[in-house]
């Protein structure tokens, strides 16, 4: 429920003055006003001379770090950060992490959950303590669970899309997660995103009306409603209120991938990141002739018929991408041991026209197998 958000800030306030602090970050912008730096972040630390509260604030060109004494000149500093028109808080103690959202009428969307324990942490060969992209406490996890198996596979998320964006995002930037299915990845790259310091519209299209009737009550109980759509729709027919420069595409099952790389082309979208699920396409298709010589071997048998027809697969749509003016690298998703399906297509628009090689290539190779990939038909 909406509160004042004098009451609110408020109580952000006393928890960044207060000894439990932990972390604190602003973002974002309230409707009709610009802060004057992006980002602020806040956290406790202690230097030779004492403890401090250090505050780190970016103008987006670079951050600047300040380290202030307790009492009078941390309160002088934090009112002057509240005074600034950020449209989000995210402050962790101790005991509490609260997230604080500006709705378009100038209220204030408050969540508080009990912190979360502490993960063990988790190191490198170097020994260094495992940073997540999205606060293991976030209100987030409370909503969808936040088992091991689910934060490992969100951070391989974020971090897949970290690589992918610029450090400079436009503002607002407009996602659109095809075939979003719960939508805990649609609502972890929400929350990532905002952290960034951008104002960011997201629309989670899925086929099934119960997804959209779910997704839209979980985006009411973690107060981002208003920036955060889902419809249910085909990804075909969808019609989205904007076109938008970042396109996911999560899992959708075989020729839906497809679907959504098409749209994404047909957008102009800058990024596009699409991890595949089930090939039946071109396994089919793989089925029903011979494989050219030498290879044989390859196809001979239904298992390895199979797995060759998803590497094939993947290949095509990759060159399918590079032909319409997109640089693309296929990487991990999660480790395999998580999940079998664990490949990442990720394109960003260059607009470079094609070279005669890359064309070829893309045509010897489909000739030689006797394949039509989905994905050609639709970008035809």
């Amino acid at each position: 429920m909406p509160q004042m958000l004098d009451d609110a800030l408020t109580e952000v306030r006393e928890l960044l003055l207060a000894p439990g602090l932990t972390r604190a970050v602003a973002a974002g912008r309230r409707r009709g006003f610009t802060p004057s730096v992006t980002r602020a972040e806040v956290r406790p630390v202690t230097l030779k001379g004492g403890p401090r509260l250090q505050i780190v604030t970016d103008d987006g060109s670079r951050p600047f770090t300040r380290n202030v004494a307790p009492g009078a000149e941390a309160s002088a500093a934090i009112d002057e950060l509240l005074a600034e028109p950020f449209g989000n808080w995210h402050v962790s103690t101790d005991t509490v992490t609260l997230q604080l959202r500006v709705t378009k009428k100038g209220e204030a969307q408050v969540h508080r959950a009990a912190a979360a324990p502490t993960p063990a942490p988790a190191t490198d060969g170097h020994d260094r303590q495992k940073q997540w992209l999205l606060d293991p406490g976030d209100p987030l996890f409370e909503v969808i669970g936040g088992n091991a198996a689910k934060r490992r596979q969100i951070d391989a998320f974020l971090r897949a899309l970290a690589a992918t964006l610029p450090s400079e995002l436009p503002s607002p930037l407009r996602v659109v997660d095809l075939g979003c299915g719960n939508a805990y990845l649609t609502f972890a790259a929400y929350r990532y995103l905002a952290g960034r310091g951008v104002s960011v519209q997201v629309v989670g299209v899925d086929v099934r009306e119960d997804q959209r009737v779910r997704n839209t009550a979980v985006a009411e109980r973690l107060g981002c409603a208003d920036d955060v759509t889902f419809v249910a729709g085909t990804i075909e027919e969808v019609s989205l209120p904007f076109e938008p420069d970042l396109v996911l595409a999560l899992h959708a099952c075989d020729t839906a991938t497809d679907q959504a790389l098409a749209r994404a082309v047909e957008w102009r979208a800058q990024w596009t990141l699409a991890a595949p699920c089930c090939h039946h396409d071109i396994a089919a298709q793989l089925k029903g002739r011979p494989a050219p010589a030498p290879f044989g071997e390859l196809t001979r048998h239904a298992i390895m018929r199979e797995r060759f027809a998803d590497v094939l697969t993947d290949s095509l749509r990759a060159a399918l991408l590079r032909l319409n003016g997109y640089k693309v690298e296929v990487v991990e998703f999660i480790d395999s041991a998580h999940t079998p399906r664990n490949l990442l297509l990720r394109a960003r628009r260059t607009s470079t026209p094609p070279t005669e090689a890359q064309q070829a290539e893309y045509e010897s190779l489909t000739s030689e197998w006797g394949v039509t990939p989905a994905l050609e038909k639709m970008l035809r």
